[in-house]
Formats: C-alpha cells, sequence, structure tokens
C-alpha cells in the first residue's frame, strides 16, 4: 500500500470488516441528512435517524462518550424536529425558517453550557480526562447539541454552530483514526455553508418569518 493510504486508512486494518461498512452506511446517511437540511426538506430527520443509531452503535463500543452522546441527542431531536417540521394548522407550516429570538438566544447559552457540564460529569466519572481530546469533545458536543436544537426549531443559525463543530470535528476525527467520519465533517462544512446561504435566501423573499 501507498503511504498515503496507509496514513489515510491505515487504522482500519485493525477493524472488523462489519464496523468499517457500518461507518461507511452511516457517513452516507449523514451526508443524505445534511443535503436535506440544506434543501429545507422534513427527510433531514428519518436519514439522520439511521445514521445516528449506526454511530452510537459504533461509538459506544468504541468507548468514545462525548461523540456517543451526541449521536443519541440526534436521535432525540430528530424525533422532535421532525414532529416540529411537520406540524401544521390548516394548510400553513406553524414553524416556517426564521431567525432566532432573545429567548431562544438566551436558551441556547443555557443549553450549551448545560451540556459542557454534563459532558465533564459523565467524563468524570468514567475516569475519561486522559488527553486533550476529552476537553475537545466536551467543546463539540456542546457546539452540536445547540446546533440540533436550533435546526430542530428552524433557526438559520443552526448552521453557524454547525460550520464551527464541523471544521473542528474534521482534524479531531482524523486523529482519533476515523477517516470516512473525518471526510464527511470536511463536507458536512461546505454543505452547512450553502446551507445557510439558501435559508438566508428563503428569509430574505419571505421576510414576514425573520
Amino acid at each position: 500500500m501507498s503511504p498515503i493510504f496507509d496514513t489515510l486508512f491505515g487504522q482500519y486494518y485493525d477493524y472488523e470488516t462489519t464496523d468499517v461498512v457500518l461507518e461507511i452506511i452511516a457517513v452516507i446517511f449523514g451526508f443524505l441528512s445534511v443535503w436535506f437540511s440544506k434543501q429545507n426538506k422534513v427527510l433531514v430527520f428519518p436519514t439522520g435517524m439511521i445514521s445516528t443509531v449506526i454511530f452510537v452503535y459504533l461509538l459506544l463500543k468504541w468507548e468514545l462518550l462525548g461523540d456517543m452522546m451526541i449521536n443519541a441527542y440526534y436521535f432525540i431531536m430528530s424525533v422532535y424536529g421532525w414532529y416540529i417540521w411537520t406540524r401544521k394548522t390548516g394548510n400553513e407550516a406553524v414553524t416556517p425558517i426564521s431567525r432566532t429570538t432573545l429567548t431562544e438566544k438566551k436558551i441556547s447559552i443555557a443549553i450549551f453550557l448545560a451540556t459542557l457540564l454534563f459532558v465533564y460529569l459523565v467524563y468524570q466519572n468514567f475516569d475519561k480526562w486522559t488527553s486533550w481530546i476529552a476537553y475537545v469533545d466536551t467543546l463539540t458536543t456542546a457546539i452540536f447539541f445547540v446546533g440540533m436544537w436550533l435546526m430542530a426549531k428552524r433557526k438559520i443559525e443552526n448552521w453557524i454552530y454547525w460550520i464551527i463543530g464541523d471544521i473542528i470535528s474534521v482534524p479531531l476525527y482524523f486523529h482519533k483514526g476515523f477517516t470516512f467520519t473525518s471526510l464527511q465533517y470536511l463536507i458536512f462544512t461546505f454543505i452547512a455553508i450553502f446551507g445557510y446561504i439558501a435559508w438566508k435566501k428563503r428569509i430574505n423573499s419571505n421576510p414576514q418569518t425573520v
């Protein structure tokens, strides 16, 4: 094998084939989920749920607690978001794309801080403060928790959180040895940027939803 291939995928030599296949499937459905989110389609949730269920299994097996909690939370929020996005009054959607209110910004800060504390306590309990990765995991978990909540509420600011979290996750997952997932987050970053632009255009074309 070439040195480049070994650098990118050498860590998979010791993995079970089933786990590698599952990671690839989870990545594919993750792509679909983010793409459907950019398109403002409710399919973001069922595709995302398939991805998160697989990742919860894999991350639990690999003992990556922070990442596992992120995906478990994604699954729960996907159920909530699916309900919010499809809820209607007559023929009108109750939750169009909009910007966060002052109250929602305060809730976002509260979710962020509460997540930091929660993950800290979990890592402390399982004695996982063994490297700098644990601290970055804690930060990205809090960022993604807020992003998922805002996406479920159909708030345009969710993309800002995804962009920040995705950028951090690209080198983080590569360092952890999950090249496919790292590449997934790299592509997620670009999709999130275009998603923000697309949602902003929708808001600008429909000012009453701001």
